[in-house]
């Protein structure tokens, strides 16, 4: 066990600490020696990780005189000025330097050490320290350095303000530098190319030793920081020059200073007679290559030392008495086992003292002292320490110890994120198994629940009951179980424990009395419950709604799906919709509960019917009524036969559909699909009911994949039983399961060339499975299988392969994914250069073993692109059971013949996601249809092609200019609400911003256009998000505002130089408003809820308050300080206001960049939107669909179809933590309206009167003419009676456009 503390360090700790300190060198654990406090645990078997990384260094730290700034010998640091140790490790050539400042304080200041204070106690200060940040691979001379780790500290005494800030820095001369110095062959390899150049000149000349390089270097450094005057020139061609250094170490002379003129070196030209300590740059950086020279030569062997008379320079001492005087720790009280801080021990120090912020050679008085400022300290058989212990024990303040045992008697991993109810039910089932034990078990449960500052716990530990909340923790209920449950638990309680009757007794009797319940009341007096009611809070908590302002149809529709679920607890849901009824005194809430049924039992027939939930279904019922209003979709499903696929085999030879060639069964299946849909397009448009009933085996073609049922058709071979979610009429029952993620695209999806997502896996939860948190089982993003994940073999196909698998048959189900590889593209973090997008690209989220392993994009590219298996993902299947309905499906059940296990398939297609969904339709809606054409790869050119199937052309430019492009197939836009709320356009704006993207090794700006607008336009939005410190997925709520008319010319592919010109302007705007937000962040991200002008205000008004006390100490503020916190205020929020004037610009620039008419010539018309309420994993959809002939929005909830009376439901989120949100949008083209859409298609067939009457007889042709005339009214038995020779009308009219991104 290895846990970081908060906490601080004595100053000789810190010393300590400091030469262990290697930031270049961390800890797989993420430990910082320098700023992190060790926890450890004693009876840990193994031993502890270890503090610093491997190959650390042990620095031997020597000081740089001439750059430090030091106190007088004995004297400590004051007041008066900063003091700055400058320092390097002649171990590893690092640099540090140690700076410590009281410039806060008045003159007359004393700080640490005092009286109350023998040592320093430094905090570390993690907002005002800037970690290492990784910078280039060799130094920058501007920077220096590659990279400097900064840690700050401030002493924790209130009368003392030292800061202390420590600065590390890698070596300046990077290995490849030192290599070009020390390495015999590169130095070799450099001289024999001088001698080669002029074999004559340099006759009689020997190739360098490295020691003579270094001395060489060395000289060159030495006389540029000594000489004065002007410094002499080096030739170029100087043969003792090139012999050592030369052309070849052009970069690292640069990088020291010299520079090169014609023919002529130039050496550095550092200030002249500076002052020490430096400030110059230059002289800084000459005077560290000095010292890391020095270095270097000193590792050479001794014989090449002496033979350039070596002798170590007389500043190689040790600078612990310098930083200890720095410190303020040259003397301090000592055991007598006193050892210096800085070199290393045989004996290894026990981790009690770091975690203590302690050293070993403390007297007690110092540990006690360091334990007063952090907390509980370890014993060393002192016993002055152990009575500080029993002290602190008596005032009931627990040491880690003490929990880490509590724990272990209950049998629990104190590591391990519990719930209150776990341990409660572990400490039962504990003392019910062991009583004897329940005392010390009890005492156990009392330190876990102090630890926790669990009321609950602790009441159940001390037997105390006081309240409502310990009263229900008493019997082990929870504030959702209703009373008849209560007065159960009530008996189990007394008949486990008789002693315990009068305590339950009284727990419920609180409970009753909070509940308002007669019937608990009537229990406790007469023994039997009355009738059991339900207050509201219960009743809406029961039922998992948390907004009581939900309308009555959601309440009715959540009812409905929790009784699904939970079958078992039908009474108790009940009991709490009665309440919700009465309260409300809603007539349809009650009615319901009468009748079981609903008044609208025939529909109006101008209005839309329904669709009935069959079981976690309102996702795809939400589904399917958009695609019934699209007029061209459904006349085409209407009049299948007119455009069916031939299945003989000539005409399937060359049939490709997502960029592949499909086969005869696939093809098949999706007639299938299409007939089943036929069926319930007719059912929607004849039925005379308010809703409809979607076959079984629709549901089923929809969800599960053709390539998913390939696999269960496998895997049921490896087991003769399955498990089943239930059935309706022996019919299985199946499920989406919720809110899209980011899933892997394919060729029908609209999204960049390449995206760097994470494999997500189905989430095996058994809390929310078990739960009754969930209505409809979510659908979850996760990648598809290859080609959309709908290959279906054929049987000789299938043959061919069963060898090839023989041996893997128990293995766990594998799908590929793939990507083009041309070359390898991957998505980086992104930069500031698109600041509309987050900085990590979406990935599909999930919390399953394999969350947070990044895999390629999955899309089918072309089949003549090379591809590359690039990762597999493992799909795991869940199973809920559900009770079938209280009414029958309007049309009897069909026979259905299914070789494999529908129940099988309707479980694994509970895990379909949304994007598979569609992609699923899409692809079998193509694969039943003929061609109307092929484009130049030979894809199938169809109606659903042009429907909803665009282009999009990306642009990526590398280092040499030169652009690169590629044109793919998309039929959706994914959008981001996961960084904040944002409207439509600045959503859109993420998946078309420029991005940096990684080519190869290089990083290369990319953004994408748009080639061809579908006419229907669908947007995805992305909600689930994993979170990688909790490890586990969920659903993003920020708002995504809506817009009724949207303009998509400034996504298009243009000619017109002037809309990429805006487009390039909007992303410099967006880069200066993400700088100006980090800025915002940094002035008003604070801990205590106000903002930096806030707090200097506060701090100024706190200490004025305190100058003008009238006490007769009273407490001296400087004018001067109050003044310059009055300034600093001032200056701050100033700046605040600035930014914010300059954010408020910089948005109506990007709002106002394509308000120009020229840019508003594609407009497009909002007309569906999918909603869904709930988690991650669990929830409800329904849909608001347009009707543009009648003008107003309807909605979709299952069987219910209502009018929107106020559009605020659609375009306001709603308050609550679970706010219903928008999570797939439909435009479709303005002017394309009247041929594309149609929200109202009926022609019932009105069932005849019971009663019959008498009437007269007509002759015979009177009777066929009423005949006629009555059939005018029927069902649509053959295609050819309904219009549907406008097929193909839209298309005309869209074809015919001019306007850029018509046509293909």
């Amino acid at each position: 066990m290895n846990i970081h503390l908060r906490g601080g360090k004595t100053a000789p700790r810190l010393l300590h600490d400091l030469y262990a300190y290697d930031p270049r060198k961390a800890p797989p654990t993420g430990f910082n020696v320098l700023t992190d406090i060790p926890c450890h645990d004693e009876d840990q078997k193994t031993p502890p990780p270890p503090s610093v990384g491997k190959g650390s260094c042990q620095h031997k730290w020597s000081m740089k005189v001439n750059q430090s700034s030091l106190p007088e010998d004995g004297r400590p640091s004051d007041a008066t000025s900063p003091w700055t140790i400058a320092a390097y490790c002649t171990e590893c050539r690092s640099h540090l330097e140690v700076s410590i400042d009281f410039s806060e304080d008045p003159p007359f200041f004393e700080g640490c050490p005092s009286l109350d204070m023998p040592l320093h106690h430094f905090l570390h200060m993690p907002d005002l320290s800037k970690p290492r940040q990784p910078g280039t691979v060799l130094p920058v001379v501007d920077q220096g350095f590659a990279w400097t780790d900064i840690q700050e500290f401030r002493c924790s005494a209130s009368h003392c303000s030292a800061k202390l800030i420590i600065s590390f820095s890698p070596a300046r001369l990077s290995p490849d530098w030192v290599a070009q110095l020390t390495d015999p062959y590169i130095i070799r390899t450099r001289a024999e190319a001088a001698i080669a150049s002029d074999p004559e000149r340099f006759e009689g000349h020997s190739i360098p030793k490295p020691i003579q390089v270094l001395e060489m270097t060395q000289k060159y450094v030495t006389n540029a920081l000594n000489d004065q005057g002007v410094k002499k020139h080096i030739k170029a061609q100087n043969k003792r020059w090139m012999l050592n250094l030369g052309d070849p170490c052009a970069d690292m002379l640069e990088y020291i200073g010299f520079c090169r003129e014609g023919e002529e070196w130039l050496p550095p030209q550092p200030e002249p007679s500076a002052q020490i300590p430096f400030t110059n740059p230059i002289n800084i950086r000459l005077d560290d290559i000095q010292k890391e020279i020095h270095v270097l030569m000193s590792k050479e062997s001794e014989a090449e030392k002496r033979s350039i008379n070596y002798q170590p320079t007389t500043d190689w001492s040790s600078t612990s008495k310098d930083l200890k005087a720095l410190l303020g720790c040259v003397e301090y009280k000592q055991t007598t086992r006193s050892r210096r801080s800085d070199q290393a021990s045989d004996t290894q120090e026990h981790p009690y003292y770091a975690g203590l912020g302690a050293i070993e050679n403390f007297h007690d008085d110092l540990i006690k002292f360091a334990y007063e400022r952090q907390g509980i300290a370890a014993g060393r058989n002192s016993e002055e320490l152990a009575t500080q212990v029993a002290i602190e024990a008596s005032d009931e303040k627990l040491s880690y110890r003490d929990i880490r045992a509590a724990y272990k008697e209950l049998g629990l991993d104190a590591q391990a994120q519990l719930e209150d109810n776990i341990i409660l039910g572990t400490f039962r089932s504990r003392i019910a198994d062991a009583p004897k034990q329940e005392a010390e078990m009890r005492r156990a449960l009392k330190v876990i629940g102090q630890d926790r500052g669990s009321q609950a716990i602790q009441s159940v530990a001390s037997q105390t009951v006081t309240n409502y909340e310990q009263a229900l923790a008493f019997l082990g209920a929870e504030k959702t179980t209703t009373d008849d449950f209560i007065s159960s638990m009530f008996s189990v309680k007394i008949h486990e424990r008789s002693e315990d009757e009068p305590t339950a007794r009284h727990a419920l009797s609180l409970i009753a009395s909070h509940r308002n319940s007669k019937a608990l009341r009537n229990y406790l007096e007469t023994g039997t419950l009355g009738e059991v009611e339900m207050d509201v809070s219960t009743a809406f908590a029961l039922l998992d709604i948390h907004d009581q302002a939900l309308d009555d149809d959601l309440v009715l529709t959540t009812y409905d799906v929790r009784v699904t679920d939970n079958p078992s607890q039908l009474e108790s849901l009940k009991t709490a919709l009665t309440a919700i009824a009465k309260a409300r005194n809603s007539h349809r809430l009650l009615e319901f509960l009468n009748t079981g049924m609903l008044s609208s039992e025939h529909a109006r027939l101008d209005w839309p019917v329904g669709l009935e939930n069959i079981g976690n279904t309102c996702y795809l019922n939400s589904l399917l009524q958009f695609y019934f209003t699209i007029r061209p979709l459904r006349d085409l499903i209407i009049s299948i036969d007119e455009f069916k696929m031939p299945l003989d085999e000539e005409s399937l030879k060359t049939k490709r559909v997502g960029s592949r060639i499909v086969s005869k069964k696939e093809v098949t299946r999706a007639q299938q699909f299409v007939e089943e849909l036929r069926k319930l397009f007719h059912n929607m448009i004849n039925s005379s009911k308010a809703s409809v009933a979607p076959e079984p085996e629709l549901a089923r073609l929809t969800l599960v994949s053709s390539s998913k049922e390939e696999h269960i058709r496998r895997q049921s071979m490896l087991s003769p039983t399955r498990p089943s979610l239930g059935e309706i009429q022996g019919e299985p029952v199946y499920g989406p399961l919720g809110p899209p993620a980011e899933g892997i695209q394919n060729d029908s999806e609209m999204s960049d060339d390449v995206a760097e997502v994470v494999e997500g896996k189905v989430a095996n939860d058994e809390q929310n499975r078990d739960s009754d948190n969930s209505s409809d089982v979510t659908l979850v993003d996760g990648p598809l299988a290859p080609d959309g994940d709908v290959m279906i073999l054929d049987d000789n196909e299938k043959s061919m392969q069963e060898k090839a698998f023989e041996d893997k048959e128990n293995l766990p189900p594998q799908k590929a994914t793939f990507r083009e590889y041309s070359p390898s593209v991957d998505l980086i973090p992104l930069g500031e250069s698109s600041p509309s997008r987050i900085n990590e690209q979406p990935s599909a989220s999930s919390p399953g073993d394999e969350a947070g392993k990044e895999i390629p994009d999955s899309r089918s590219d072309d089949q003549d692109s090379p591809q590359t298996v690039l990762g597999s993902s493992e799909d795991k299947m869940t199973s809920v059971a559900t009770a079938p309905p209280n009414r029958p499906p309007p049309y009897p059940p069909r026979p259905i013949s299914i070789n494999t296990s529908a129940v099988q398939e309707a479980e694994y297609g509970a895990q379909q996601d949304v994007t598979e969904v569609i992609a699923n339709v899409l692809f079998q809606l193509q694969c039943a249809i003929k061609a109307d054409a092929l484009d130049e790869s030979g894809e199938q050119i169809d109606q659903v092609k042009e429907l909803f199937f665009g282009k999009q052309k990306s642009y990526t430019r590398n280092k040499a200019g030169a652009i690169r492009t590629k044109e793919e197939y998309m039929s959706d836009i994914k959008v981001d609400v996961a960084s904040g709320s944002r409207d439509i356009y600045a959503a859109l704006d993420g998946a078309y911003d420029v991005q940096d993207v990684e080519v190869g090794g290089d990083v290369e700006p990319q953004y994408t256009s748009i080639s061809r607008l579908p006419p229907v336009l669908q947007i995805h939005v992305q909600r689930v998000q994993f979170d990688p410190v909790k490890k586990s997925s969920f659903k993003s709520n920020n708002h995504l505002e809506l817009k009724e008319t949207i303009y998509m010319d400034r996504y298009m592919e243009s000619d017109n130089p002037d809309l990429l010109e805006r487009r390039q302007q909007c992303w410099q705007w967006k880069k200066q408003l993400l700088h100006l937000k980090k800025r915002i962040d940094q002035l008003t991200a604070t801990d205590i809820g106000m903002n930096m002008p806030e707090i200097l205000k506060a701090t100024h008004d706190y200490l004025q308050q305190l100058s003008k006390l009238d006490d007769e100490d009273p407490i001296e503020v400087s004018p001067m300080l109050l003044q310059s916190l009055e300034d600093a205020a001032k200056e701050a929020k100033d700046e605040l206001e600035s930014i914010d004037s300059q954010l408020n610009d910089l948005n109506s620039n990007i709002t106002s960049q394509f308000n120009d008419r020229a840019y508003q010539q594609i407009p497009y018309r909002l007309q569906s939107v999918f909603i869904h309420r709930g988690f991650h994993n669990s929830g409800h959809y329904w849909i608001y669909i347009y009707d543009f002939a009648n003008k107003l929005w309807r909605k979709y909830n299952d069987g219910y179809v209502t009018e929107v009376k106020d559009v605020k439901e659609i375009f306001v989120q709603e308050p609550g933590e679970r706010p219903a949100t928008p999570y797939f949008l439909v435009y479709v083209k303005e002017d394309l309206i009247e041929s594309l859409v149609d929200s109202v298609c009926r022609n019932p067939f009105m069932d005849p009167p019971k009663e019959t009457v008498d009437v007269e007889m007509e002759d015979y042709t009177q009777t066929a003419e009423l005949a006629t005339s009555a059939n005018s009214y029927g069902t649509i038995s053959n295609p050819q009676e309904y219009n549907y020779n406008q097929n193909h009308d839209w298309t005309q009219v869209w074809n015919s456009r001019e306007a850029p991104g018509h046509g293909w």
